[in-house]
């Protein structure tokens, strides 16, 4: 048993896949101690900084000196806690939804929700380049899964028209989360309402960072309040916390507490996490200008990335994509990164698909322009290093191959 074990790690290590923890000492923040040395992080999700915020850690210190350390339970068994109420109303006003339910993570959310509303005679419609959550959500529901080509509206119409008789979800990411592209949010809500379908979007790396007051992509298309939109989204990105919500009509959060089962059969999030998530949402509405930031940072990176060669242009967001290619290089790029005082990490195969190994870079609304302008020199230095010249790069939209599997043969 244990001998193949070995096979199979030295398989992932001969491919360039083995994946390793690093350690952090200390908070997220724009500068970390990483295996021990100081380091430029370029590829957290803490986009707004809010992590390590004074008010957001100690609003969290407060809520487990009020509500203990822990839940409990299940919300079903052990009682809906104080703090699990008020943060669902606050999250339900902050993204113009009628109810919101708070789930243990995005993962379990988008499981939940799927699988709630996907019944036998459901068509899912998915993105191909849809987050790992939701191609799992997709597996697991009894619902029949069709995935389009990505961003691609009229695959999706061919394929709504193809069955015309079911129910059908559609779902996507709003910002995806390894190519900082943003979904046709408008279009696909005109086509579902037109259809008489729900739009499920994932908003999990949008909240805080797009939209009117980074309240997301779903806010910024006018689909804020649409009946037929259910929005996923996530404590623990620019939110700074841990934890996940699904922001709903009132019907769809009772069939959620009903059916869902990853929030029936989970303990419910632990207070602190809560009590910093409603900090953070306290602090965002206060100072929407950090949103501004973000994207004035974001733009910073880019252009001067694009000085250095990198093929930048199909990002328009705070995440940014190099895309490499082979994985074995991707990785060499970002050791060489590392060594250099940047942190980028390097992104592979099953994550991204074949042949588009990349450094996800994420940029935080604490990160300074000069900061963001020297760690893409640096990029270009280690780039050079490995054995990579930038402006030999795969393309960003030729590098958006299907990462989701096509179940049952639907997608053309």
């Amino acid at each position: 048993m244990s001998a193949e074990i070995e096979k199979r790690l030295a398989e992932l290590e001969e491919a360039g896949l083995r994946r390793r923890t690093r350690l952090v000492s200390g908070p997220q923040g724009a500068h970390v101690m990483l295996d021990g040395r100081s380091v430029l992080l370029l590829c957290s999700n803490n986009y707004l900084g809010l992590a390590d915020h004074s008010r957001v850690k100690e609003a969290a210190v407060a809520a487990a000196e009020r509500w203990g350390a822990g839940a409990g339970g299940s919300r079903l068994v052990s009682g809906t806690m104080t703090i699990h109420q008020r943060l669902e109303e606050r999250l339900a006003a902050f993204k113009g939804s009628e109810r919101a339910l708070v789930f243990g993570s995005g993962y379990l959310a988008n499981l939940g929700v799927l699988q709630a509303l996907g019944t036998e005679g459901t068509l899912i419609c998915s993105d191909e380049l849809n987050h790992a959550s939701i191609v799992d959500g997709c597996r697991l529901a009894r619902a029949r899964t069709a995935v389009y080509a990505h961003n691609d509206v009229e695959h999706l119409r061919w394929l709504l028209e193809r069955a015309p008789e079911r129910d059908a979800l559609v779902v996507t990411d709003s910002v995806f989360s390894m190519d900082g592209d943003l979904a046709p949010l408008e279009e696909l809500g005109e086509l579902t309402a037109a259809r008489g379908a729900r739009l499920i979007v994932d908003e999990a790396h949008a909240t805080g960072c797009v939209g009117p007051g980074g309240r997301g992509a779903v806010a910024e298309a006018g689909l804020d309040g649409a009946e037929h939109v259910v929005i996923v989204g996530t404590l623990g990105k620019a939110l700074g916390s841990y934890g996940a919500f699904v922001a709903s009509s009132a019907l769809v959060r009772e069939l959620l507490v009903n059916t869902a089962r990853p929030f029936i059969f989970s303990t419910a999030p632990p207070p602190a996490a809560l009590g910093g998530a409603l900090a953070a949402l306290e602090l965002l509405s206060e100072e929407p200008e950090r949103v501004a930031q973000l994207q004035s940072r974001a733009r910073t990176l880019c252009d001067e990335l694009a000085r250095e060669g990198f093929d930048v242009a199909g990002s328009s967001t705070q995440i940014v994509p190099l895309v490499v290619g082979e994985a074995r290089q991707a990785m060499a790029i970002c050791e060489a990164a590392l060594e250099l005082g940047v942190f980028a990490q390097a992104i592979r195969p099953p994550t991204v698909p074949e042949g588009t190994s990349r450094l996800r870079l994420a940029v935080m609304a604490s990160h300074t322009k000069e900061e963001l302008r020297e760690a893409a020199r640096t990029l270009g230095r280690a780039a050079l290093k490995a054995g990579f010249r930038p402006g030999e790069g795969i393309p960003v939209a030729a590098a958006s191959g299907p990462r989701q599997e096509r179940l049952e043969g639907w997608a053309a």
